[in-house]
């Protein structure tokens, strides 16, 4: 009977378990009463307070009447709401809402039993209002990426049961609350990139559990304080880009499971505490940027999980301990721009991981080590300005991965060895300021990947080899300062690619070659100081995207040729030294964008031009001439003879061209049709005459053109800007296609306003301004500009006409992007990586584009890229703070610059990555961004997720180069700007591991 009794009330307890279970899940979401009915009251009352268009995105936030009155006031069902079963609100998402408003009237008292709360991405302001502290259960609270404002309040430091805290990206300011310290459960704090100021409170020493403490990109003061080193269970310290002073707490070694230390971009000061040797988990320490002084610790031998070690700009001393050499794990030593002395430790390279080795800018002298010799890691090698010796031709290896390699401003000597030619990957080589001896190997021409060499200023002799001709992929030379002699070999033309030569000082002879002129690409270009003859070939005028000339200090004789002016955008230009004679020409009046022109000690003649070159020219400048004449400075006037001898010149050369032409007019001006017909097409015969006797280029380039002319042309053939014409529009103008009548098409923007409004004067001169540092810009992936037009009522731009438009459009038509494969969308990446490398790296000042989007993403014929639209572009001047307002496409903007209005170059990395993934995937990532931007992104991220599916899926080898792509836009979309990489290292990868996969 006990059995039975037992089985009974065992099967009692299933038939009840059984009927829980199918009530538990028969029930709705939570039924709401009185409480629910104040939870929604009170989240209407704020959203009703928020802007307009922000209501719309808060839609399903409403009290629409219903017959179940718990569903008509009840929030589960809106829009980021989450409830749990006991039919309370516990989780707000709001995230990427595009919410614009306050938090005066939120209702945290509302929600006491709140777990999770998610504002992130918009643009919401003002203060943290103090009601937080009545979170008694959050655990999860993230506000970042927004326009908080004002100070934290030190209610905050009630939430005891807080675990991870997010208010980074924001306008905090004030100090860090020293109640935050009372958050003894926070795992992760993350309050970087704001406005904070004041120290680190000491109370933080009781965060016992917190494994990141993020703070970077502040304005924090004082010292770290050393109730740091409580926190044991700490992994990652990032306190960089701050005004920490101070120096470097002990207590630090006592953070026995950090990872990673990043305490760089500040004011600390003193010595690196011997304590730091105790981080044995350490993988990631930076330090760079402070003003640390004395000796490295010899402890830093014990960090055998160290892979990358950052201490340039500091001022430490000493010799380099040989105990770094046992960093086995080493993969980036940077330890340049500091004062260390002695030898580098004999094996430093032993470990055979190391890469990125730069210890350049210090004292450091003696051999380089023997372990340099077999180190086949490396990848990038600096140790310019040193005093360094060593046999080029002996202490040396083969590596097979470097690229990148800078022993320039030291004192190595030998010959360079035939070795070096097996360097096939190498893409910069800078020898430059050695002691360097013997002739240029010709092996030379094995170097094809090679984009800068740089031999300048050594003791080499002999003749540049022919074999020059192979390094098709040479945009930088220099080889001046040698003992060159003999002739350019003719090979030397083969090098289209050239962007920067020079060849001074020297002792080439013959001729200047005339196939120079092939040098399309050449911006800058250097012969003096040679022994070069005869006259200036007019090949040399075609170079249309020069900006600097120097063929001073040479024997060049004849006159300065007639059609100079097609040195469309020339700058700087130096004819000095010569022996160049005649008149001036008067062709140099065209020459609207030359700032410096140098013609002493010549032999020329007669007035000098009507430009602000030669009338703003120093009298140095002008010097050593014949019969120079003029109202400058250092020249007599000139009288009726030399004025009457220029122009009976002139006169003579093209007397036959002009006085049958002439007769021929008065002729059929005799005839009453033909003044008639005169008088009526007057302008157009005018315009027509202008092109035959001035030549295409001058159509292309307003700068080096009657800009009357020009103009009436552009309203001709656009019909006055008709919206037939129109290719596209901007939030500054409107660009129009224009075929011209010498039969070039080019692109005519024309702005809003004519430059001489007079409601915005900061407008005409920041243009004009901008417009005149891009004109040196010349680079094969960012649209040309060929000149401009300042009309008191049309202002506009001339600039190159890309065939296939704008990227966009392309990627948004069905048809056209299936035309777009994998292959073109990868060299469209690396193009714009290419540009904004240049403006970035390259340019003097640096250039921020501001608006790195698909619409300003131009393709030609060939589907190449060019960047386009430098309305928004800003010049990044050294010695400024760099704030302006805001500018970008929305979509593409970087969080910080939405409110801190600082521009970065980093600005344009952000935009750049939202770029390359919209290329890969066929359309903007949108919400997807969020996604990316998480920090395990780049681990977790499937290229299939990512890939256009209109497009067959790619190869193995295709595949794996989108995956590279891919995984570089992550790492630029990373909230932290610091954290982004640079436009060069992009391109870098890019150019090597895409391009030689």
């Amino acid at each position: 009977m006990g059995l039975i009794l037992v089985l009974k009330k065992v099967f009692s307890l299933l038939i009840n378990f059984v009927l829980f279970a199918q009530l538990v899940s028969s029930l709705e979401p939570p039924a709401f009463s009185s409480n629910s009915s104040k939870e929604a009251t009170a989240l209407l009352t704020w959203k009703n307070s928020l802007q307009n268009e922000s209501q719309s995105h808060l839609s399903s936030w409403t009290s629409v009447s219903s017959s179940n009155l718990n569903l008509s006031r009840n929030p589960c069902h809106w829009l980021g709401i989450s409830c749990n079963l006991a039919g309370s609100v516990v989780k707000i998402n709001l995230t990427e809402s595009s919410i614009q408003g306050t938090l005066h009237g939120f209702p945290f008292l509302s929600f006491p039993n709140l777990a999770y709360i998610d504002l992130s991405i918009n643009t919401l302001f003002d203060t943290i209002p103090p009601q937080i502290s009545s979170l008694s259960k959050l655990k999860y609270l993230d506000l970042s990426c927004n326009q908080f404002s004002g100070k934290i309040p030190s209610s905050l430091g009630n939430l005891s049961n807080l675990v991870n805290l997010f208010l980074h990206d924001n306008e905090l300011s004030g100090f860090v609350p020293p109640e935050m310290g009372n958050l003894s459960n926070l795992d992760q704090l993350y309050i970087s990139s704001n406005h904070l100021t004041g120290p680190i409170p000491p109370t933080f020493g009781n965060l016992k559990k917190l494994t990141i403490l993020s703070m970077f990109d502040n304005s924090l003061s004082g010292a770290i304080p050393p109730e740091i080193g409580n926190l044991n269970s700490l992994m990652e310290l990032s306190l960089l880009q701050n005004n920490l002073s101070g120096s470097i707490p002990t207590s630090l070694g006592d953070l026995v499971n950090l990872t990673q230390l990043h305490l760089n971009n500040n004011s600390l000061s003193g010595s690196i505490p011997t304590e730091i040797g105790n981080l044995t988990s350490l993988k990631y320490l930076q330090l760079n940027e402070n003003q640390l002084h004395g000796s490295l610790p010899t402890s830093f031998a014990n960090l055998s999980n160290l892979i990358d070690l950052f201490l340039r700009d500091n001022q430490l001393t000493g010799p380099i301990p040989q105990g770094i050499g046992d960093l086995i794990n080493l993969d980036t030593l940077v330890l340049n721009k500091n004062q260390f002395i002695g030898n580098l430790p004999q094996n430093i390279f032993h470990g055979g991981s190391l890469r990125y080795f730069v210890v350049s800018n210090n004292h450091l002298d003696g051999r380089i080590p023997k372990s340099f010799k077999n180190c086949t890691s490396v990848v990038r090698v600096l140790l310019e300005d040193n005093q360094l010796i060593g046999d080029l031709s002996k202490d040396f290896g083969v590596y097979p991965n470097l690229k990148f390699i800078d022993l320039s401003h030291n004192q190595f000597y030998g010959k360079i060895s035939n070795n070096w030619g097996q360097r096939q990957q190498l893409q910069t080589l800078r020898l430059g300021k050695n002691n360097i001896t013997g002739s240029i190997p010709h092996e030379v021409g094995n170097w094809t990947q090679l984009g800068e060499l740089d031999l300048s200023s050594n003791h080499i002799v002999g003749t540049i080899p022919k074999e020059f001709g192979s390094l098709i992929s040479l945009m930088r030379l220099r080889v001046n300062g040698n003992q060159l002699s003999g002739a350019i070999p003719i090979e030397f033309g083969s090098l289209t690619n050239l962007e920067y030569l020079d060849l001074s000082s020297n002792k080439l002879s013959k001729s200047i070659p005339s196939n120079f002129g092939d040098f399309k690409k050449l911006i800058d270009l250097n012969l003096s100081r040679n022994n070069f003859s005869e006259g200036i070939p007019a090949q040399l005028l075609t170079l249309s995207h020069i900006s600097k000339l120097d063929i001073s200090y040479n024997s060049l004789n004849g006159e300065i040729p007639m059609e100079i002016n097609k040195l469309e955008s020339i700058v700087i230009l130096n004819l000095s030294h010569n022996s160049l004679s005649g008149f001036i020409p008067k062709a140099f009046e065209q020459m609207r964008g030359l700032l410096y022109v140098d013609i002493s000690y010549n032999e020329l003649q007669g007035p000098i031009p009507n430009s602000n070159a030669f009338l703003y020219a120093p009298v140095e400048a002008l010097q050593g001439n014949k019969e120079l004449c003029g109202n400058v400075t250092g020249l007599q006037p000139c009288n009726a003879s030399m004025i009457y001898k220029h122009s009976s010149k002139r006169g003579h050369k093209v007397v036959f061209l002009l006085v049958f032409p002439l007769l021929g007019a008065v002729f059929v001006l005799l005839s009453f049709f033909g003044f008639f017909l005169f008088m009526q097409r007057r302008k157009t015969d005018l315009e027509s005459t202008q092109s035959k006797t001035e030549g295409q280029v001058l159509f292309l380039s307003i700068l080096h053109f009657n800009g009357r002319t020009l103009y009436d042309e552009i309203i001709k053939v656009t019909n006055g800007f008709d919206a037939l014409y129109c290719i596209g529009k901007g939030g500054h103008g409107t660009v129009y296609k224009a075929e011209l009548t010498s039969g070039d098409t080019v692109a005519v923007k024309k702005f809003n306003r004519p430059l001489d409004d007079a409601r915005d004067n900061r407008f005409q001169k920041e243009f004009l301004n901008e417009i005149r540092a891009l004109i040196g810009i010349r680079h094969r992936n960012i649209v040309k500009l060929y000149g401009f037009c300042p009309h008191v009522q049309h202002s506009f731009l001339v600039c190159q006409y890309l065939e296939r438009g704008s990227l966009s459009l392309i990627l948004g038509n069905e048809d056209a992007a299936k035309v777009l494969g994998w292959n073109k969308r990868l060299n469209i990446v690396k193009g714009v990586a290419y540009a904004l490398s240049y403006m970035h790296h390259d340019c003097s000042p640096p250039i921020i584009h501001r608006d790195i989007s698909s619409s300003n993403i131009l393709l030609d014929s060939q589907f190449e890229a060019h960047v386009s639209d430098f309305g928004t572009a800003k010049l990044l001047e050294l010695d400024s703070s760099n704030w302006t307002s805001p500018a970008g496409t929305y979509g593409y903007i970087a969080p910080e610059l939405a409110y801190t209005m600082k521009v970065t170059e980093k600005c344009d990395v952000y935009s750049f990555g939202v770029l390359a993934i919209e290329v890969i995937r066929g359309k903007h990532p949108g919400d997807f961004i969020s996604s990316l931007s998480s920090p395990l992104a780049t681990e977790n991220i499937q290229v299939k997720d990512v890939l256009d599916q209109r497009l067959p899926f790619p190869t193995v080898q295709v595949e794996n180069e989108l995956i590279i792509a891919v995984q570089l836009a992550v790492k630029c979309l990373n909230v932290c700007p610091q954290s982004r990489p640079t436009m060069h290292m992009i391109s870098t990868v890019l150019s090597t591991k895409i391009e030689h996969s």
